[in-house]
């Protein structure tokens, strides 16, 4: 039975490396960073020093009214008493997002249409709230506490901000999460239950949301923002953080082409598989990974030499990148047909739940503007890691068919397959 074919026609950004698709495919182009210097805790010094930074808007306050953003935007204040701070650049992203995908609001507003998000919360909107209540009393308990601080935040204020009727949900599998999103949305389209969805994401940048990372010993010590991230690098020391939000709108292809849609990529399958191994640390082997790999390429109907481009998950840290670098000769064993492969959180940082949509945007820029995005900052090569083809610089070529990876706590794997439209 031939399957509904998934495309995505709108994208939104509001990231370390740029706040539009411009900005955005420039930074990949030029393997222009958005890494810099970054105090986490006013007046405390920290072992962190740089972080992923998002530019133009400042949501450093736990008091929404005092956030400045760009005037582009207009948020309305009733929208503006929900959010999160990452839930402003969410707002923005989808925004964007819609506009990009040449819809309007009555196009998004029905039952055809729905939203799924992925969020970790925000930890300094709930801590801030919870202290209100233990000094002040429960009464004295802001009435949006709840909906601007857990975990469902972007969905809670995204349906109701966008009126969407057709489906509403949240995904948290970690690091994961909004590759679930992006997965389980086209299974909704390929299977008719819906015609169109919205994925977006989105994570905080802040002392609360990153630092408990550093008890981990997961982030980077390193003080310069020019090597601080480097995915498979010998010298890797840890990941660099990173907020902001991204949107991207998928569609049926026949109601795309019908409404002469620009069209950036087609999501062609996609597949899952779980390490079975720890709670944080991905299986040493890969296996996880490399099963997510063989059942979105089997889902996708395309076989390893089908594959142009992967764009890896690897976050910088030492134990997961090796995990992925070996997942990959699994699956595209030395010797045989090697894509090309890079982690483009070389450039962003890592963006947490947020990390799969970002990079899922930035893989369908790269299909539609003929782009292999470079490895960035590797100065000497992980011998473990010498099997993969790591292109130091932005490639003006197409990509080909792109799989995409995502890994999460606890072991979860996702992979998306995405390629050219037909």
């Amino acid at each position: 039975m031939s399957r509904r074919e998934v495309v995505i026609t709108g994208l939104g950004f509001i990231s370390s490396i740029g706040n539009s698709n411009e900005a955005v495919l420039d930074s990949i182009k030029e393997l222009r960073h958005g890494i810099e210097p970054f105090e986490f805790l006013s007046g405390q010094d920290s072992a962190v020093k740089v972080a992923g930074t998002v530019k133009d808007f400042n949501v450093s306050s736990t008091n929404c009214l005092e956030w400045t953003h760009p005037a582009a935007y207009t948020v309305p204040r009733e929208i503006l008493r929900g959010l999160a701070p990452h839930g402003l650049y969410a707002y923005c992203a989808t925004l964007q997002a819609i506009q990009d995908a040449g819809l309007d609001p009555a196009e998004v507003g029905n039952e055809d249409t729905g939203l799924y998000c992925a969020s970790a919360g925000s930890p300094r909107q709930l801590h801030h709230y919870m202290r209100q209540l233990t000094e002040g009393g429960a009464k004295r308990g802001h009435p949006m506490g709840v909906v601007s601080s857990i975990s469902g935040t972007l969905n809670f204020n995204l349906g109701a901000a966008f009126k969407i009727r057709g489906a509403n949900c949240g995904f948290s599998s970690a690091c994961a999460s909004s590759s679930h999103a992006l997965g389980y949305a086209y299974d909704d389209i390929v299977l008719g239950r819906l015609k169109r969805m919205l994925v977006v994401a989105g994570e905080d940048l802040n002392a609360e949301s990153m630092l408990p990372f550093l008890g981990m010993r997961a982030l980077s010590l390193n003080a310069n923002p020019d090597t601080a991230s480097r995915p498979f690098d010998a010298g890797r020391d840890g990941f660099v953080g990173t907020g902001g939000g991204v949107a991207l709108i998928l569609e049926e292809g026949a109601l795309a082409r019908a409404r002469g849609a620009r069209i950036y990529a087609q999501i062609a399958g996609w597949g899952q598989a779980a390490d079975g191994h720890n709670i944080m640390i991905s299986q040493p082997n890969g296996d996880g990974l490399a099963l997510a790999m063989r059942r979105a390429l089997k889902d996708a109907c395309i076989e390893p030499d089908g594959i142009g481009y992967i764009n890896a998950h690897a976050t910088s840290t030492p134990a997961g990148d090796l995990s992925e670098a070996r997942a990959i000769a699994t699956v595209f064993p030395p010797g045989t047909h090697q894509p090309w492969v890079s982690s483009t959180k070389a450039l962003t940082g890592h963006g947490l739940s947020m990390a799969g949509a970002l990079e899922g945007a930035i893989c369908a820029l790269a299909i539609h503007h003929q782009i292999i995005p470079g490895a960035a900052n590797i100065s000497r090569l992980d011998p473990a890691c010498a099997h993969l083809r790591l292109p130091l610089t932005s490639l003006s070529e197409s990509p080909g068919t792109v799989l995409h990876n995502s890994s999460g706590f606890g072991g979860s794997n996702v992979c998306l397959v995405m390629k050219p439209e037909r």
